[in-house]
């Protein structure tokens, strides 16, 4: 079984309910309605009635108990959505009126689904920013009570038969945190790790990447990567961690062996840490578009609830992907709760 098949068949195994922000989307119709059909979860699409409904039946589907509409211009639970809003923000000075126009953004109005409880996850990006859709995870849904922060990853599916004999790794962060520090990266670190087991089923060996590997190189940003991995150390002892190292050193045993002979990580590492957004941003569009992987994200970690972004040039498959990746993420949140 494909890497892409193994998620949705375990995504299948613990079914959410998952809102879609863009309803009217035809590739997130499509995704809709193979989510449904496959028993991933019950899926809510948001958007103006007629459009959806228009884009369901050019896609060949129909409303039902697992494939809603909720039309937040119309929506029954408009005004306790509203309220529900004002009494969450009404400290950054939103009024009960302003709640009321801004809950009829589909962002924020899925959103709010999910903080209220009325769905487990949601997922947009396909036509929305990245910032806008970001931005509405973060006001609305909010960080978990016990991150440190929130950040994000990308799930790397290598092309079968790889010779390095990897599935998948995990590529952080390669979507938000702009520039970490060492605590952000030791934080980065061990919410990608349980990243890992969540949707890859795998026991975590994490590399904090540099441009040095074990005092090859001399610099702060090195200094950085170090201190974080005495960081993880120290508070994380069972995590199976190391750093800095090079990708090489990371990702290939012998090199590994050689650089960071002894390591419990080097060159079997399946989640690398980058030392900064330019390099982590850099490193999975190198892996995709010259490496062959599709990359699955970016997917957010750290929040109170699941909500994650696509590609503005995502295709139905990639919705498909993701949707499964939320309710994994879902079913996770629900066991550690």
């Amino acid at each position: 079984m494909s890497v892409l098949d193994d998620l949705q068949s375990r995504a299948a195994a613990h079914p959410a309910h998952i809102v879609l922000s863009e309803g009217h989307d035809p590739r997130i119709v499509a995704a809709a309605i193979r989510a449904v059909a496959a028993g991933l979860s019950t899926i809510t699409l948001v958007g103006e009635t007629k459009a959806v409904t228009a884009a369901l039946q050019n896609a060949g589907g129909q409303p039902s108990d697992q494939l809603r509409i909720a039309d937040p211009a119309v929506d029954p639970r408009k005004a306790e959505i509203a309220q529900g809003f004002f009494e969450h923000r009404q400290h950054k000075g939103v009024t009960l009126e302003k709640a009321e126009t801004l809950t009829e953004n589909p962002l924020v109005f899925a959103a709010m689904l999910v903080r209220m409880g009325y769905a487990d996850g949601t997922v947009g990006g396909a036509v929305a920013t990245t910032s806008d859709t970001v931005r509405a995870a973060l006001q609305v849904i909010g960080k978990a009570p016990d991150a440190a922060l929130v950040s994000s990853f990308f799930l790397m599916v290598l092309p079968e038969n790889h010779p390095s004999g990897r599935r998948a790794m995990i590529f952080s962060d390669s979507g938000l945190v702009i520039d970490p520090n060492a605590d952000d990266l030791a934080a980065i670190a061990v919410q990608s790790a349980a990243s890992c087991r969540t949707l890859m089923a795998e026991t975590p060996k994490v590399a904090l990447l540099s441009f040095s590997t074990k005092g090859s190189a001399r610099h702060a940003s090195v200094t950085k990567v170090t201190e974080a991995a005495n960081i993880l150390a120290e508070q994380y002892p069972g995590l199976d961690a190391d750093g800095e190292l090079q990708f090489d050193a990371a990702f290939v045993p012998d090199v590994g062996a050689s650089k960071a002979a002894g390591s419990p990580v080097a060159g079997h590492a399946n989640v690398m840490i980058f030392p900064n957004l330019d390099a982590g941003n850099i490193g999975y569009k190198i892996a995709q578009r010259i490496g062959g992987c599709t990359a699955i994200g970016p997917i957010l970690q750290g929040l109170a609830k699941p909500a994650n972004d696509l590609s503005r040039g995502c295709t139905a498959d990639d919705v498909l992907h993701m949707i499964a990746v939320t309710a994994l993420q879902s079913a996770a949140h629900q066991e550690t709760t």
